[in-house]
This record gives structure tokens, C-alpha cells and sequence, in this order.
């Protein structure tokens, strides 16, 4: 049977693959910008009100984006070192998509991708134009002019049937999209694999938009079953799975983010259940795509190790993003 061999999470925002000097062009549409920050919805200038006693003023010098953005860079090549030094033949990502591939007609709660090739082209000339200035700039980060990889069909389908008997109801896709990845796996395949892409079966939660977000606890759950399904898959495979997106954004909340890693570093998520619904929306819904991973992890009993844990603001306000980096091994490999 196969065997998981390693864990991981990690952070994919456009504040680590861009210069520090350009981490505030995202600031103008924050404050155009509606929040969701403590469960609730804010203006910019509502929450630059309400933080103020905590002087985020402080956090957005440069010399300070300058000495953050050199954590991240290094978080980043140990997270690369872990995971080559753990030599899957396989890795599952576990991210969510932004209206990349899907758009409003259907946006399923849980896919996998069953298909045999995923692709990964840089997005149109038009498409980069209608994107705002802190996002655009970051997409060679996540997309190669022109690439393509090879996914695992056989454990994409068992993964399927494995939840559906589990009474999860799964979407199965041919394909990603014609032509680009979801950011969540291109970073991935960029940053941590340095395009030597290891043959990848991609899950997407529906981290972000309404009405049909799995729950955290769904989340977990749904973790549980695809670590089964891994189990169970009639290869001598060695698998990776890797969480890719978070923490806390477009507002950071180190509360909620040092909850998370504690609930997962102790293999105890019921704090995380009882923070509700309304902390995980907007850019803070991707811990969603950690939990499932979270999951994999409690079913085969990896421990976690926090390789870093950074909070990149970028405004008095409290936008930005907190980037995460921890990987999952069996207590033996520790």
C-alpha cells in the first residue's frame, strides 16, 4: 500500500514573490475595500480605529517588510529542502481556486482533479490588466510562460470513490482549466518544487464564496478521508500531501493564526470548531485548505513542526497577510 511520508502547509500570497519596496501598492484597494476581520465586516478606516492601541504603524516600515520578506524567502527554501530530502513520487495539494478556473455558474464545495495532464500558462496580456497592482506583479511567481505536468488519474479516482463512500459528494474534473492553475498549485510547483513538478493529484475546497463552503469540521473530516484513501491505494507509492494558501488575510489576526497552529500542533481541533463560521471568510477562509491536511495528519499521527510563522502587515489597518510554513512527520523521522 502506499505510504504518506511527509506533510505540509504554507502560505502563497503575492507579498512572497514580490519586493518588499512593492508590498504597499496593494494598499489602495484596501481602502476602497470591505473586511471581514473578528467575525464581522469593516471599512478601512473602521479598523484602523479599532487597532489602533496595537500601532501597526510600526510593522509597515520598510526596513521592517525588508527583514519579513528574507524570513519568508528562507521558510520557503527550507519548506523546498524538507520536502526533496522526503522524496515523494506523489503529492496531493490540497488549495482552492478564485474564480481561476471556475466562475459563478458552478463552483463545486469539493473537487478533484482526475484528469492526466495539468497545465500552467502564464494568464493573458488582458486578464493581468484587471487585476490589482499588488496581485499582477506576482504572477510569474505562481506561472511559467508555458508549462505542464503530469497528474495521477489512479489515485485521483481512489480518493473519489474513498469519499464518496466516506458520504462525502466530490466533483471530479478532467481537467483544471485549458490553459492556467490556480495560483494555490502553482505556487507549489514553483516555489517549493522549483518546476520539477512531482506528478500532482489536485483537491480544491471552496474556501471562499458563498453559500456552499464546507464547515471546518466538514474540512477536517474530508481530511480524514483522503488519508484513508492514501492508505489504502494499492502502489508502493511514497505521498506527499501539501496544504497551500493562508493564514490570516486580507486582515491579519495572529490570535486566530497561533489557535490554528496550536490546535494542530496538539492533534486538537475543537478550539478551532468553536471559533464559528464567521472568523474563516474572505482571505482567511484558505486555512480551510490547511485543515484538510490537518486531518490526513491526525488520522496517521505525523507531529508538526512550525518552520516559521510570519505576519506581513502592510497598513495601520491590519491588511496584509500571515504566512505560514510548517511541514508533518511521523514522530520517528523527528
Amino acid at each position: 500500500m502506499a505510504k504518506i511520508v511527509l506533510g505540509m502547509g504554507t502560505s502563497h500570497g503575492p507579498m512572497l514573490v514580490t519586493p518588499p519596496e512593492t508590498w504597499g501598492a496593494r494598499v489602495p484597494d484596501d481602502r476602497l475595500s470591505k473586511h471581514h476581520f473578528e467575525g464581522r465586516e469593516w471599512s478601512f478606516d473602521e479598523l484602523v480605529d479599532y487597532r489602533r492601541a496595537e500601532n501597526l504603524g510600526e510593522q509597515i516600515t520598510l526596513d521592517v517588510w525588508k527583514t519579513r520578506h528574507a524570513q519568508c524567502l528562507a521558510a520557503i527554501e527550507e519548506m523546498a529542502r524538507v520536502l526533496a530530502e522526503a522524496k515523494p513520487d506523489v503529492v496531493v495539494i490540497v488549495g482552492n481556486d478564485q474564480m481561476e478556473i471556475f466562475d459563478t455558474d458552478c463552483i463545486p464545495a469539493l473537487s478533484v482533479m482526475c484528469g492526466p495532464t495539468i497545465v500552467n500558462n502564464m494568464i493573458s496580456h488582458e486578464k493581468l490588466q484587471t487585476m490589482p497592482p499588488g496581485v499582477r506583479h506576482a504572477m510569474p511567481g505562481y506561472m511559467p510562460d508555458t508549462a505542464s505536468y503530469s497528474a495521477v488519474p489512479e489515485l485521483a479516482k481512489h480518493i473519489i470513490k474513498t469519499a464518496m463512500n466516506d458520504q462525502f459528494d466530490v466533483a471530479a474534473l478532467q481537467r483544471l482549466s485549458e490553459t492556467e492553475t490556480p495560483h494555490a498549485f502553482g505556487f507549489v510547483f514553483r516555489q517549493l518544487m522549483k518546476d520539477q513538478v512531482i506528478p500532482t493529484v489536485p483537491v480544491l475546497v471552496n474556501t471562499f464564496y458563498p453559500p456552499n463552503q464546507p464547515t471546518v469540521a466538514r474540512c477536517h473530516a474530508f481530511g480524514r478521508s483522503i488519508g484513508r484513501a492514501i492508505q489504502s491505494w494499492d502502489t508502493d507509492a511514497r505521498v506527499a500531501v501539501i496544504a497551500s494558501g493562508g493564514l490570516t488575510h486580507f486582515v491579519i489576526d495572529e490570535r486566530v493564526d497561533q489557535l490554528v497552529l496550536s490546535a494542530m500542533k496538539n492533534h486538537d481541533f475543537s478550539p478551532v470548531f468553536e471559533l464559528g463560521e464567521a472568523i474563516f471568510q474572505a482571505g482567511t477562509s484558505e486555512i480551510k485548505n490547511w485543515i484538510p491536511v490537518a486531518g490526513v495528519m491526525d488520522e496517521i499521527g505525523f507531529d508538526m513542526t512550525v518552520v516559521d510563522y510570519v505576519p506581513c502587515y502592510r497598513s495601520e489597518a491590519g491588511t496584509g497577510n500571515a504566512m505560514g510554513f510548517v511541514y508533518w512527520k511521523s514522530p520517528d523521522q523527528q
